[in-house]
């Protein structure tokens, strides 16, 4: 039996699936691995299933001689903390969670989308402070989605789940960037560039995948592109916007506002975002569903077993 190191508490119903296959040792601790705890990972496990933050970075498989552990089988379908090419280098295969984490995570931009435009957070805040005097005709006058255009930057699993919520639901026209122009099931406009994406629509919504590729993609130049009516939303990763660069454009008022789940020092919010009445802050909420997360542990076991059978890994990455 292959001994399996997990390393952060997983829904019950994932670690009895583990517990059936594997010798497993489940580290109790909810915050990211040190550096030795992951280098002593590597030595001292067949198998390990980490997740965000837990930064298995070149240095620390640079640590470790000739590695035990030969699959690291990611929890979340983004894997930017682990450093792939070091790690196949050392032998170690990577595999991730695609798929049980599209719709959740949809959801959450379309969550941010109706908090920011429709000044829901600020609302809230308003009614729980006692400071709410009553309704009245111009209160808290914000943008009313329906009809209104949106941009996605990235166009994967999760971008066209979130296409397709905005233009059934909200009647909003599609517009997007990728690499290459998608097929879609409603009509779409492809951007060659983020700055042309963001100067065709109202509200836009970041999607792509992490990584030194897309780090800062969204800088001072889309955010002007965006303009002064326009919204930004971030459900993919922190870095890819340059938080600096958000930050002086809100405060310009070059754009109208911002949702963000995820940030660039996370877990670290600058207080100028806080501060501020005009952008929405969730605790990285896209897949903060028990359903959801039991999915993508299922997920993660399917590899494991997989690699302990010897069999093609499920979602390699």
């Amino acid at each position: 039996m292959l001994k399996l190191f997990v390393t952060r508490p997983l829904p019950e119903k994932v670690l009895n699936a583990l517990s059936e296959r594997f010798e497993m040792t489940v580290r109790s601790s909810e915050l990211p691995m040190e550096f030795d705890e992951m280098t002593a990972s590597l030595r001292d496990y067949d198998v390990v299933l980490p997740t965000l933050r837990d930064l298995y970075s070149a240095e620390v498989f640079a640590a470790v001689d000739q590695p035990r552990c030969k699959l690291l089988a990611n929890f979340g379908v983004g894997f930017n903390h682990i450093d792939v090419a070091a790690a196949k280098g050392a032998g170690v295969l990577v595999t991730n969670t695609p798929g049980a984490v599209t719709d959740a995570t949809a959801d959450i931009a379309l969550t941010l989308m109706l908090m920011v435009t429709r000044r829901a957070g600020e609302g809230e805040r308003l009614v729980r402070s006692g400071g709410w005097t009553g309704w009245h005709p111009t209160q808290m006058l914000g943008m009313h989605l329906t009809g209104k255009r949106l941009g996605i930057l990235g166009m994967g699993r999760i971008g066209q789940a979130i296409a397709r919520r905005c233009h059934y639901g909200f009647d909003m026209t599609v517009h997007y960037c990728s690499r290459t122009p998608k097929e879609a099931v409603m009509e779409t406009s492809w951007h060659k560039s983020a700055a042309e994406l963001a100067a065709a629509v109202d509200v836009l919504v970041v999607a792509v995948p992490g990584g030194a590729e897309t780090r800062h993609l969204v800088d001072a130049e889309v955010l002007k592109a965006l303009g002064p009516n326009g919204y930004l939303v971030n459900i993919a990763r922190g870095d890819v916007v340059d938080e600096a660069a958000l930050i002086a454009a809100l405060e310009a008022r070059k754009i109208a506002g911002a949702g963000l789940d995820v940030y660039e020092n996370e877990p670290e919010v600058p207080e100028t975002l806080m501060a501020r009445s005009d952008v929405v802050l969730l605790p990285h909420l896209g897949t903060a569903a028990l359903e959801v997360r039991e999915a993508m542990g299922m997920v993660a076991v399917e590899n494991l077993i997989a690699f302990a059978e010897v069999r093609e890994l499920v979602n390699p990455v």
